[in-house]
């Protein structure tokens, strides 16, 4: 018998799972893990695949001054330089949750200028398509996949007044309604199947204390590096510090500098994230999910949908499959 058992485990690979529904495939003991506890593929920057490209849309006013200057006054020259380092995915957000992303980093903005109320994505410059749009198209993805459950985390909020974070708030509410998962410890698949959730909300702004829908900001592990070495070398210097207690992510996402951007003149962020997928993903492989100094939990990406990236986070809940072998006596 308990030969058996182990020969299945180690037949069963996370990684063949169809990926538009891997959550309700997965086995029993997955089911009553704590999400928290669990390996979680992520999109870092999730809505940059409809960067606004019309000219007459500004610059997002995060960015340096100097650049805002260059982009008023020398527009053709700068822009393309924007969108081939802005853009951080090139899937939609359907395609993101078919290829079996669960957790979406989403950055949220209201436009300068703009008398609407209107809100939109942005990364270096604004969406073309509004927070609201985004929203229904992921409700609409839960009602044909109703095991499956995204974590949506809105953050880095950019020129919302207390009014618009109450409006968005109140469209959050009314897109998912009873799919929204009010603040709990230890929340299971199991938990969430049984009471009809499928959406965790974390929003990075005290308006979360007063709605038991919100949950509060999840830390984001962000190296601020641009070679994969650099960045996993700082991710093992955290790690040993020991992870914290609920969801939290570790974004493998380079980030480049004016230096690295005007030294690779021809280069894209996506070809610079792509010569490093094969390193960042053999160290992914090594890493394990668990409530254990070390463990890791949601990881984030970009372009995740352009490599094994998705798999690859996902087969790592195999090793907490082989620590339920329990040998007879």
């Amino acid at each position: 018998q308990k030969s058996k058992m182990t020969s299945e485990i180690s037949q069963l690979s996370l990684s063949e799972l169809p990926m538009d529904d891997w959550m309700a495939h997965l086995p029993s003991a997955l089911r009553d893990t704590p999400l928290c506890y669990m390996a979680i593929p992520g999109s870092h920057n999730a809505i940059t695949y409809c960067l606004d490209k019309n000219d007459r849309s500004p610059v997002d006013l995060t960015q340096p001054d100097m650049l805002q200057k260059l982009d008023k006054y020398m527009k053709p020259i700068i822009r393309p330089f924007v969108y081939k380092w802005a853009i951080t995915q090139e899937s939609s957000i359907r395609e993101q949750l078919d290829s079996g992303v669960r957790y979406c980093d989403l950055r949220i903005a209201h436009r300068p200028n703009d008398s609407s109320n209107d809100l939109y994505f942005y990364h270096g410059v604004y969406t073309t398509i509004t927070v609201e749009m985004v929203l229904k198209e992921i409700r609409e993805w839960l009602d044909v996949h109703p095991q499956e459950v995204v974590i949506l985390s809105f953050s880095h909020f950019l020129g919302l007044s207390q009014e618009l974070h109450t409006l968005l708030v109140s469209t959050i509410k009314s897109v998912f309604d009873s799919k929204l998962c009010p603040k709990m410890e230890c929340v299971t698949l199991r938990k969430l199947w049984s009471q009809g959730h499928q959406v965790i909300v974390s929003y990075e702004h005290n308006i979360a204390n007063c709605h038991r829908e919100l949950w509060f900001q999840i830390p984001y592990w962000w190296a601020n590096k641009c070679k994969a070495e650099a960045l996993i070398e700082e991710f093992e210097r955290r790690k040993q510090y020991g992870r914290p207690g609920g969801f939290f992510v570790t974004g493998i996402n380079l980030t480049e500098d004016l230096k690295y951007i005007c030294s690779h003149p021809t280069e894209s962020l996506k070809d610079m994230v792509m010569s490093t997928y094969p390193t960042l993903l053999s160290w992914v492989k090594q890493q394990k999910p668990g409530s254990n100094t070390g463990s890791l939990n949601i990881i984030a990406g970009d372009f995740v949908t352009e490599s094994l990236f998705i798999p690859t986070v996902i087969a790592l809940n195999e090793n907490l499959l082989k620590r339920t072998i329990i040998p007879e006596p």
